[in-house]
């Protein structure tokens, strides 16, 4: 058996397949300030392959030479080293340089000599940190080949381990920073980015090329919460997973939730795992590269660490869900007083959250406006039924007791610390307020009245005009656009009564789905 089979044998014994190949090189180090043996060495081991990469090398002539390479390139597998060049001890001294200097303990070291007294090995091995040591007269091709196969192996392995270690060290990051987060949006874009991270803990080219998503079975319809990659380009977030364009990406994320276990196939993962509240999320990605056994590893333990952070992230969303709702409870409480139909308070939310999104907020900030703008007349309670239930105008003196319930409403909200009802606080103040300046109670202009208030006056009032009041009939559409085109400027902020008159059929829809 010759020198070629021998390490191609050994690859066989690895049980490496075509779909393991790599485009990557072992990046192979020469140092020796002799041309031949440079030359020599390639000629051996050009056409070897260990793991289903060939090797790559690189030539330096002199030690002062190889400490300029080594400082700029840290992912060399195995350096050939001689000990004799410009002095009788450079090669020891770079070895020396590389590994308490650059502290590079990864890359396998085998000094070569050909002049063994100057370098005795008992001594050399007992004093460097070196891991073979051969005299080049006994370096045939067959010792040769083992020798580097023993070294690659070697390197390989501390590879893995230390990116084990980094893929820990990263998990214990990742899950503190997780547990840290409240929102659900944010935590399961933190657990995708995360993830994907800890698969690519060493090249950030491939980690930008890898896609993913994240989805929860909720009540059976299975639901995409993050994306990344080609995923996020789809636009496909809180749809059904149908939305997914591969139909063997559907059917893996399927497989697994019926399995109730994770599936790796290949390049594809697709990550299982149930949480005590008994929600099952999924974490889908496709790799550049197959995933390792190690790097699967990694993954359950991540998996296991946010499955308890899915609990308390499920927990915080259902007390703020709860809030949310007492909130709008409350809103329609007030309204209810008033002889107003209760969806008012709904159909103005909805109004604000629309007109907030199509003027450019975000949609975490335009569902706060749609929770906090309930309650912009909770003040109401506090007003007299006399007045507040009169079917008829107010006269001057009931009128100016009405308006106090701007005041009133913030009162009751103002001194709670929860940003959602300083919110609410805030609104309930200023939503009387005019854009010319001749509101109540402050007289704010402009804009000192703040974004949310002044939107809520306007999905407030557009509301009012167009559904039936104790004191009259809805507003016929028409004459609805005409007052608020003519408040423009006046009573309205016109950037917002343009975003709603330009979308008014969206309003219609809002209005429609909650007339009652």
């Amino acid at each position: 058996m010759d020198s070629n089979e021998l390490m191609k044998f050994a690859d066989d014994s690895e049980n490496i397949t075509d779909s393991n190949l790599s485009q990557k090189f072992w990046k192979i180090l020469i140092v020796d300030d002799e041309p031949d043996i440079h030359t020599v060495t390639k000629l051996v081991l050009a056409d070897s392959v260990f793991l289903g990469r060939k090797l790559e090398f690189y030539d330096c002539f002199s030690a002062k030479e190889a400490r300029e390479f080594l400082s700029s390139n840290d992912d060399i597998a195995v350096m050939l080293l001689d000990v004799v060049m410009e002095q009788d001890d450079s090669g020891l001294k770079l070895v020396d340089y590389v590994r308490n200097v650059l502290n590079n303990r990864t890359i396998r070291i085998v000094l070569r000599t050909g002049q063994p007294g100057q370098a005795p090995e008992e001594k050399v091995i007992v004093e460097y940190d070196i891991n073979d040591y051969k005299a080049k007269t006994e370096l045939t091709t067959e010792r040769l080949y083992t020798t580097l196969y023993s070294s690659l192996r070697s390197y390989r392995d501390i590879i893995t381990i230390d990116k084990s270690r980094r893929g820990l060290e990263k998990i214990i990051s990742a899950s503190s920073s997780i547990f840290e987060i409240q929102s659900l949006k944010q935590f399961v874009h933190g657990i995708l980015m995360q993830v994907m991270s800890i698969l690519h803990i060493d090249n950030d080219a491939v980690y930008l090329k890898t896609s993913g998503l994240t989805a929860s079975n909720m009540d059976g319809d299975i639901i995409i919460l993050a994306t990344a990659g080609k995923y996020a380009e789809q636009q496909i977030e809180k749809q059904n997973i149908d939305a997914i364009d591969d139909k063997n990406v559907r059917l893996m994320i399927l497989e697994a939730l019926q399995k109730k276990q994770t599936i790796n196939r290949g390049n594809c993962y697709t990550g299982y795992f149930r949480s005590n509240n008994g929600s099952e999320n999924i974490i889908y990605l496709e790799h550049a590269e197959d995933i390792n056994p190690w790097e699967l590893d990694l993954l359950e333990i991540f998996c296991a660490n946010i499955a308890v952070a899915f609990d308390n992230i499920y927990l915080t969303k259902e007390i703020e869900d709860s809030q949310k709702e007492m909130m709008f409870i409350l809103g329609e409480i007030a309204e209810s007083r008033s002889k107003e139909t209760h969806y008012h308070v709904k159909r103005v939310g909805e109004y604000c959250k629309l007109i907030a999104i199509l003027s450019g907020m975000d949609e975490e900030e335009a569902e706060t406006l749609r929770v906090a703008s309930s309650m912009h007349d909770i003040g109401k309670l506090a007003i007299p039924d006399n007045i507040l239930l009169k079917p008829a105008r107010f006269d001057d003196e009931e009128f100016e007791i009405m308006k106090k319930h701007s005041g009133l409403g913030s009162d009751i909200l103002k001194f709670s610390k929860r940003s959602l009802l300083q919110k609410a606080s805030l609104i309930a103040q200023q939503h009387h307020e005019r854009y010319d300046g001749k509101g109540y109670p402050d007289k704010l202009k402009g804009d000192q009245i703040h974004p949310y208030a002044r939107i809520t006056a306007i999905a407030d009032v557009f509301d009012a005009l167009s559904t039936d009041r104790v004191y009259r009939k809805a507003w016929p559409m028409e004459k609805v656009i005409r007052k608020m085109e003519d408040e423009k400027g006046r009573h309205f902020d016109p950037v917002y009564v343009d975003i709603l008159l330009e979308n008014l059929d969206k309003f219609l829809d809002i209005r429609k789905k909650l007339d009652k």
